[in-house]
């Protein structure tokens, strides 16, 4: 069926976590779909961030920042309250993050990427990379282009889709976010140009052609249905989820 009209759950309470432009787009998708948006929690009042609010909540949806994101998902985790989170450049952390969820018994839904059409991206770049990896005559890169405001580079979707090339394509060794210095280094190349909400390619070149794939987004909406889908999917969840599961792609 049409992403629009994908089913529709019980109306759930719902704390967004930042409000920024993100959690300004997930405000009315969220209520179009039915859910009750009890509190949108930004700097001016993080105060009220607590414990004792959360637990008000059937989910909570979290879109700050690389500096602010752990600390935040460990006050869901401590409240119990299903945490979706979009926020990326904190994964260093997620070893801490994940471990604290299941001695919790909460539950949290991570993405780099909630637009359902990125998913579908992520399984194409898998599938792709394993059959170039047969023809060691193509070189692969990636290139990101985001809007200025965008706090981390590379885009946690670009690291997404080098760990897979990585993890597929065995003449890719790491990823670099400057000019490689090793053949075996996966070049990301990050541009931030307003007003682009975000353009993803991966090209294979050889002497001979080039075979590109490219998912271009054209506004913000995808993302925001896609962060409510998650929250409708986790809520009244314990466990440690991701897109694959709310799409059903694995």
């Amino acid at each position: 069926m049409p992403l629009q009209e994908a089913k529709k759950t019980t109306p759930l309470n719902i704390i967004l976590i930042g409000y920024g432009k993100m959690g300004k787009e997930i405000e009315p998708v969220a209520r179009e779909r039915g859910h009750q948006i009890l509190l949108a929690i930004d700097v001016h009042n993080s105060n009220l961030l607590t414990e004792a609010t959360l637990q008000k909540a059937d989910v909570a949806i979290e879109f700050t920042g690389p500096d602010t994101a752990v600390a935040n998902l460990q006050t869901c985790i401590r409240a119990k309250t299903p945490v979706v989170c979009g926020s990326t450049g904190w994964l260093s952390h997620w070893d801490e993050v994940e471990k604290a969820c299941k001695q919790a018994g909460s539950a949290l839904l991570y993405a780099s990427n909630f637009s359902v059409g990125v998913n579908i991206f992520f399984e194409l770049n898998k599938k792709l990379a394993q059959l170039m990896s047969h023809y060691p005559n193509y070189d692969v890169k990636i290139e990101e282009t985001h809007h200025t405001q965008k706090k981390d580079s590379p885009s946690g979707t670009a690291i997404t889709l080098a760990s897979q090339i990585i993890e597929n394509n065995p003449s890719k060794k790491s990823w670099t976010n400057n000019q490689p210095s090793e053949k075996d280094q996966l070049q990301i190349i990050s541009k931030r140009i307003d007003p682009a909400p975000g353009i993803h390619s991966i090209s294979y070149s050889s002497s001979i052609d080039d075979i590109t794939i490219i998912h271009n987004a054209h506004n913000r909406h995808g993302f925001a249905l896609g962060a409510v889908l998650a929250a409708e999917f986790i809520a009244g969840k314990k466990g440690i989820f991701n897109m694959q599961d709310v799409l059903g792609i694995k």
